[in-house]
């Protein structure tokens, strides 16, 4: 399979542009923003046991209609899915903002979740189509911009709006900013005519991708929290997502009109930016996620400057996203870069091995900026290499698989890595101060940088410790999944490299006018 001729269309509109940018930061700074604010929805609805179906509803939703909104645009239309994913998204957010109870809550945070999984693969879609290949890279250098600064403002923000105004301002905020990119991709997008998919809608496919989506984000959620990894609750969930992915994969090879093409990956660099964007996920929300602990735990920080000590992390992938968006079209870019980032996420994360618990601060946060370099050149260049890899008519389904693997490495990683850093905390505050007093800190939020002030010296050293004994166990498997992105990156071929070419499907050199 071979890509199509993509130059031959006139600059993009900016209002359209912009309209598409401001999908994709909502949709990465709500997975952020209510993070800051649930203590203070839990106290204003009550619903303590259910807190965690407030995120995990969000999570499911959206990684199951990820696939789902690509495809329909494929089928039916790309500016016509995705203004239907940011008026679903905007419904769900209203609608959580007038929550009464929790129940509520997790319901209308499910229908945001469905929209919000059409906001990042329906924009990144029509920008596949709409951007010649010749100004791709200065839009998605900008999308590079963006996305760190959602991770890094997404907590800020919903502390900020909980405190000033209310927490159901985290939701409201949406509103504003996605009714002005509706009505900007409708006045400034205009596609051009070209092929769009003829074939019967995967029903099969959605319903099996959905379950194995639905389990995996069960596992990664509940095991090792609510149940035990071993609880027959988390294998049996997992097991079944295991079979359902399975059959997905041989009902993709014979559906006449497949939800993931599997021609997509019959291009290896394609199939090369999958796993290396899977793998990047999974090391970027794992560090994001807990270097905030160290930081307020060990070095005192608060939240706020918990967030701002991490803007080296983020300057770097911003910095390296604009400077790869430009250097990915010389020849061997497909695999420079990729093998290039590897290499530099490995060092950053062995790198973040020597944060201790006297370590200066300023130190602690300057060493975060390799990583967060590595980072923005697998992320930059694995996004590049992919929408060039595929024909137009299949734009909107292979966003949705770019979409869809870097959210369950996301997922998947800060499960698994999570694990790791409870397990050597929780060991380590066991042979400081004893199993009681151990449960005592981490259970029933016991251990928070509010209440360290008030711990005797011997306890806060304990905690120091073990806290960065956490970390490390973290940032070990983090330049571990670098070091297996390094070796697959090995893999990708420049693109002057002949492709095998492959008789494509039936129903995928079927097409109409758009």
């Amino acid at each position: 399979m071979t890509a199509e001729p993509l130059d031959d269309r006139p600059k993009p509109p900016l209002l359209g542009v912009l309209g598409l940018m401001l999908g994709i930061f909502l949709s990465a700074l709500d997975g952020q923003i209510i993070g800051t604010a649930l203590p203070t929805v839990v106290g204003d609805l009550g619903g303590l046991e259910h807190l965690a179906w407030a995120v995990t509803a969000y999570l499911l939703t959206s990684a199951a209609a990820t696939p789902l909104w690509g495809r329909l645009g494929d089928l039916y239309g790309r500016k016509g899915a995705y203004q239907w994913a940011v008026a679903v998204f905007l419904v769900g957010s209203m609608l959580s903002g007038l929550s009464q109870d929790m129940g509520q809550l997790i319901a209308f945070r499910a229908l945001q979740g469905i929209g919000a999984g059409g906001l990042m693969v329906g924009a990144l879609s029509v920008i596949g189509v709409l951007v010649p290949a010749s100004d791709r890279g200065r839009v998605q250098s900008v999308i590079g911009v963006l996305m760190p600064i959602a991770f890094v403002g997404g907590p800020l923000l919903g502390g900020f709006l909980t405190d000033r105004l209310s927490w159901r301002w985290a939701f409201y905020v949406n509103l504003p900013v996605g009714v002005f990119a509706l009505l900007a991709v409708g006045a400034g997008v205009r596609l051009p005519k070209a092929e769009r998919a003829r074939a019967p809608f995967d029903r099969a496919g959605v319903v099996l991708l959905a379950t194995g989506i639905l389990g995996l984000t069960l596992v990664s959620s509940w095991g090792g929290t609510l149940y035990a990894w071993t609880s027959p609750l988390i294998l049996g969930t997992g097991a079944v997502a295991v079979a359902a992915l399975a059959l997905f994969v041989r009902t993709e090879r014979r559906a006449s009109g497949p939800l993931v093409p599997p021609a997509l990956f019959r291009n290896r660099n394609f199939t090369v930016s999958q796993v290396l964007g899977f793998l990047t996920g999974a090391v970027m929300l794992a560090l994001i996620g807990y270097l905030p602990q160290y930081l307020q735990l060990v070095q005192g920080a608060s939240p706020t400057t918990g967030g701002l000590l991490l803007l080296p992390l983020m300057l770097g992938m911003m910095g390296t996203q604009l400077v790869t968006a430009r250097l990915m079209g010389r020849p061997g870019g497909e695999r420079r870069y990729p093998l290039l980032g590897g290499v530099l996420a490995l060092a950053g994360s062995a790198l973040l091995l020597l944060l201790g618990t006297d370590t200066p601060l300023a130190w602690a946060s300057g060493l975060t900026a390799v990583a967060g370099i590595g980072i923005g050149l697998l992320m930059q260049s694995t996004m590049l290499t992919s929408m060039a890899a595929v024909p137009r008519r299949d734009m909107g389904a292979a966003m949705g698989v770019v979409t869809l693997l870097r959210s369950i490495g996301g997922s998947l990683g800060t499960a698994a890595l999570g694990a790791v850093y409870t397990a050597r905390l929780t060991a380590s505050l066991g042979a400081r101060l004893g199993p009681a007093e151990a449960g005592r800190l981490t259970g029933g939020g016991g251990l928070t940088p509010a209440s360290l002030a008030g711990l005797p010296p011997a306890v806060r050293d304990a905690v120091g410790t073990a806290v960065t004994s956490g970390l490390h166990g973290t940032v070990a498997g983090g330049a571990a999944l670098a070091a297996v992105a390094t070796a697959v990156a090995c893999l990708a071929r420049p693109a002057s490299a002949p492709e095998p070419r492959e008789a494509a499907a039936p129903a995928e050199r079927a097409a109409v006018p758009n």
